[in-house]
């Protein structure tokens, strides 16, 4: 792939980038719409793949914050159109990287040293370019390690950028500008917190040992002395993305395995620390032959109040939705209904929110869930289509759903994504989450 020899950093240089694909994308609606004139047949998903390659490559090449949001959109299935999750998926992990010159600089300038002076060996080219970092091979000592660069002006960049790459999510996602600001404050605080690499490596030592324990996962060991601002080193995991590793055809009980081990880790988390590897996406999990699963980047981490966390959880007890007036208050204290809500649309959304959480928590009601199961898959997708395009729904004049689970839904999505795509059945009881808080081996 081409490595880039700069990025735009200036606020001016970074929007102007974007008047540009702004253009190009008007340019690509006025040829779609001539196209059909001539041809009615002709449907949207040639002005899609357009727009998308467009988009891509304006944002890959900017990186940072607006490259992130792309990839946070690739994500969520059904909110965007094929064409686009395909091309912001590459946003994992396949990013045009930076030159050597600009990687020899980072460390010159953070640590003193170039990476030769460092480390006994160190490539140059980057091994894997995503949205805020790129990762490079390194030896020292006999050890292989990972070592992961930031971008230059990613930090300073994150506001501007948002406000540049809002009217773009408008436009793609199809929501009202009123519905994206009321969770663009949340995504600008995570962002500027995956910017922060001492925040990271602390967050990554601590979270890696208090997980380390559950059957199953991977961590590397991180080294301070070759860390910084806008570098954190680490060992260097043995393994495949999921794409890869599904092409290995590997069997059902290492598809479980992997999917229990993924499983356990976030019960874990959001159960017992309170606190979230919040970016589960697949570029951040190396799946290995033996059914075990390395996994690191704990730069987005979602700490989860108590308040929250006790209501949010609270919609797994079918006991307590039975009883319509508690269920009203929960659903009030998460934001999904409002004290300016009538009567009648109290009825309706309260209908709506409780088919969609039947559908999402189904996992964690029984004793074992086939995540393999595409019935179940398709029917979530089809009812997001069908509230996407319901009248009362894109109409609305409240955001619905507190800020909080805006990372907290994505989250579950992606680890139910990756479930889904491993075709894993595995254990996801009550008592087996029970067991984990507890600090027990599950059974």
């Amino acid at each position: 792939m081409k490595e880039q020899t700069n990025i735009p950093t200036g606020k001016v240089e970074r929007a102007g980038k974007f008047v540009t694909t702004g253009l190009k994308v008007g340019t690509n609606y006025i040829k779609h719409y001539t196209r059909k004139l001539m041809d009615p047949s002709v449907t949207k998903e040639a002005l899609h793949q357009d727009n998308a390659a467009d988009i891509y490559d304006t944002l890959s090449n900017l990186k940072g914050s607006a490259l992130k949001v792309a990839q946070m959109l690739s994500m969520d299935r059904g909110m965007l159109p094929k064409a686009y999750s395909e091309k912001f998926a590459m946003s994992q992990y396949s990013a045009p990287p930076l030159s050597g010159p600009l990687v020899v600089n980072t460390f010159v300038k953070t640590l003193g040293k170039t990476p030769t002076q460092l480390f006994d060996r160190f490539d140059i080219h980057a091994s894997n370019a995503a949205s805020i970092g790129q990762v490079h091979k390194a030896v020292k000592n006999g050890k292989e390690l990972a070592v992961k660069i930031q971008y230059p002006g990613v930090a300073s960049s994150v506001k501007s950028d948002l406000r540049i790459v809002k009217p773009f999510a408008i436009r793609i996602v199809g929501m009202k500008e009123a519905d994206m600001d009321k969770y663009f404050e949340e995504i600008e605080t995570k962002l500027l917190e995956e910017t922060d690499y001492k925040l990271e490596l602390e967050r990554s030592m601590a979270l890696s040992a208090a997980c380390a324990h559950i059957p199953g996962l991977v961590f590397p060991v991180y080294y301070p002395e070759y860390s910084s601002e806008r570098i954190i080193t680490m060992d260097w995991l043995n393994g495949m993305h999921l794409k890869e590793f599904l092409q290995t055809n590997p069997s059902q009980d290492i598809r479980n395995k992997i999917g229990q081990a993924l499983w356990d880790f976030y019960q874990f988390q959001v159960h017992k620390l309170k606190q979230v590897h919040a970016d589960p996406h697949p570029g951040n999990f190396l799946m290995q032959a033996d059914g075990t699963v390395g996994i690191f980047d704990f730069g987005c981490v979602k700490v989860i109040p108590e308040d929250f966390y006790t209501n949010y959880f609270l919609l797994v007890d079918k006991e307590v939705l039975k009883d319509t007036d508690r269920r009203h208050q929960i659903y009030t204290n998460l934001e999904m209904i409002h004290p300016t809500d009538s009567p009648k649309e109290v009825a309706f959304f309260s209908e709506l929110f409780q088919h969609m959480i039947d559908l999402m928590t189904l996992p964690f009601t029984q004793e074992t869930f086939d995540f393999g199961n595409e019935v179940y898959f398709n029917e979530i997708y089809a009812y997001m289509d069908e509230l996407y395009n319901m009248k009362e729904v894109r109409e609305s004049k409240v955001a619905r759903g507190s800020s909080h689970s805006l990372y907290i839904n994505r989250t579950y999505f992606g680890l139910y994504s990756i479930l889904s795509d491993l075709k894993s059945n595995i254990i996801t009881s009550q008592h087996r989450i029970q067991r984990l808080v507890a600090g027990e081996q599950p059974e």
